[in-house]
């Protein structure tokens, strides 16, 4: 099915689960929020969150600056 990434289209399983598909693509599991239709989904829900077809998935990066 197709799910986008960051603005990206993706092609994932049928039955892909938030965590599967964060790992297929890279995503580490530690310094990142993922937000799943505009909503964050805690880390401890990611193995469990089952995705739709075009499920908007956002993956935000903390970054230090000054």
């Amino acid at each position: 099915m197709k799910v986008v990434i960051n603005g990206e289209p993706r092609e994932v399983a049928e039955d892909a689960t938030l965590a599967a598909v964060l790992t297929e693509f890279g995503v580490p599991e530690r310094g990142v929020a993922v937000a799943l239709d505009g909503a964050v989904v805690p880390r401890a829900s990611w193995p469990g969150t089952e995705l739709r077809p075009d499920a908007a998935i956002e993956v935000l990066t903390a970054v230090q600056g000054g």
